[in-house]
């Protein structure tokens, strides 16, 4: 008798948006969290929408596109994490970005993971967020093993539209221990109210659930806090996956910032013909082929 896998015992979702910047600053120990739990949990992306459709418009657009480079500058001095070198807008709306990056779980994890890198670089390294849904879709083009085409069926569907509303819901539905009293962390966590008068979850923040316990680690966070959450729930279940080398870094992930060479590679950087892609505050570095079809290298 073939036996049937046990479904993983701990769920990790990660509340997010594909042009939150704290989000973008969180990629490096993501990156490792996952690697060190891949296979061992469930990860789930829930989709918040930080620029909602019924934001109100700002009354000098170049001024708030000013004042949010500083923003973001300001971020980037904590994460390390780079910052495109001219903002063009502060972004309109989430929803394209956030049916693409849905849509493409439909395709895998791999793809998925790949297309929800090139919608965060879009704001962070080109300057030009993913807003509607042509940037969104162009921005991923190349992406490997992505069917574009199906890629612009399934964001359009009303399946991946209610599965983002559904998203929008949950993030505004936090866990009592995040509405107040953190700290830690020049990015703490702390829910954030809503137009509604209501809460929702800060980005990034990640909830650990076993059964009827949970762990919510919110804001901008080390490894070691994220690690110790799945120890207190799941006691050995966090491997400890040997760094990689600087080219099976690139080959697996396709692009890189300096902070992610740091904490997910050994031995000489850069390899052999590795592509460098300037940013306001340092390079993204980029394997060879994501380099020939990624919007930062090729003409646009």
């Amino acid at each position: 008798m073939t036996q049937v896998p046990e479904p993983p015992a701990m769920e990790v979702v990660e509340y997010t948006d594909p042009l939150c910047p704290w989000a973008w600053g969180s990629e490096p120990v993501f990156r490792r969290l996952r690697a060190a739990l891949a296979g061992r949990v469930r990860w789930r992306r829930v989709y918040c929408i930080l620029f909602d459709h019924d934001d109100d418009p700002p009354p000098d657009p170049a001024a708030e596109t000013a004042w949010y480079m500083d923003y973001v500058a300001g971020i980037s001095r904590h994460t390390g994490a780079p910052r495109a070198v001219r903002l063009q807008r502060v972004a309109e709306s989430s929803w394209p970005s956030s049916l693409v990056a849905k849509a493409a779980e439909l395709q895998g994890n791999a793809v998925s993971e790949r297309v929800l890198r090139r919608l965060r670089e879009t704001v962070f390294v080109l300057g030009e967020p993913a807003d509607t849904t042509a940037l969104a879709l162009s921005a991923v083009r190349g992406t490997p093993d992505l069917d574009l085409e199906r890629l612009s069926r399934d964001a359009a569907c009303a399946e991946v539209l209610e599965e983002v509303r559904a998203d929008r819901a949950e993030a505004r539905r936090p866990v009592p221990e995040v509405l107040s009293g953190l700290g830690g962390s020049p990015h703490p966590g702390t829910a954030k109210e809503t137009a509604e008068g209501g809460y929702r979850y800060a980005l990034p923040t990640l909830l650990f659930r076993v059964a009827s316990q949970r762990r919510t680690v919110p804001g901008w966070r080390p490894f070691e806090e994220y690690a110790a959450a799945v120890e207190e729930l799941c006691p050995g279940l966090l491997s400890s996956p040997a760094a990689l080398s600087a080219g099976a870094a690139l080959e697996r992930y396709g692009s890189l910032t300096d902070p992610e060479v740091r904490l997910l590679t050994q031995g000489p950087w850069p390899p052999q013909h590795t592509v460098r892609a300037e940013t306001a505050n340092g390079p993204l570095w980029l394997h060879p082929r994501e380099a020939a079809v990624h919007p930062a290298t090729i003409p646009r």
